[in-house]
């Protein structure tokens, strides 16, 4: 079911959430369809959206929802960093819509999970799928794009956002 997704300013979008327990992981399953569905009213209105944390949606657990061609649900995320290669980048968010925000990410991660069997599963991310990931991840931490800023001359206004 399609969530309202919190705003830049929603104090809930600050906090830190908890880890998912193995016998959460039924809830979990279906907390999935709401991150797909709002993910996928997001893109039909924006043109834009390929991840969602659930904190975006008021659910303080560590799950991340992801859909780039097939979707992928990481529970308890993890994530490492093989090298120091940066990057800089423009970010947006689905809880700021039409604001962008220069930050610098890492070009490489590795993150691990637990998918929806509870098995440990890892991905190697590269490039933009590397930057989307360190940002949904930062969500679970209460960190959003807007803190991560180079300077404060790092935000800009997306035109015809909609």
């Amino acid at each position: 079911m399609i969530q309202p997704i919190l705003l830049l300013g929603n104090p809930q979008l600050y906090e830190t959430s908890e880890e998912v327990r193995e016998e959460e992981v039924p809830e979990i399953c279906r907390l999935e369809t709401d991150l797909h569905d709002t993910m996928m009213e997001f893109r039909r209105i924006y043109h834009a959206g390929r991840a969602i944390a659930a904190p975006q949606i008021g659910v303080k657990k560590r799950v991340l929802y992801m859909n780039v061609g097939e979707p992928v649900l990481m529970i308890n995320p993890r994530l490492t960093f093989p090298d120091s290669e940066q990057m800089e980048v423009m970010d947006d968010c689905m809880s700021f819509p039409g604001l962008l925000v220069k930050v610098k990410r890492w070009k490489r991660c590795r993150i691990s999970y637990r998918d929806r069997e509870w098995r440990e599963c890892a991905r190697e991310l590269e490039g933009d799928l590397s930057e989307l990931l360190q940002h949904e991840y930062d969500h679970l931490d209460g960190i959003l794009a807007t803190m991560r800023a180079i300077d404060p001359k790092s935000f800009f206004l997306r035109e015809n956002q909609r």
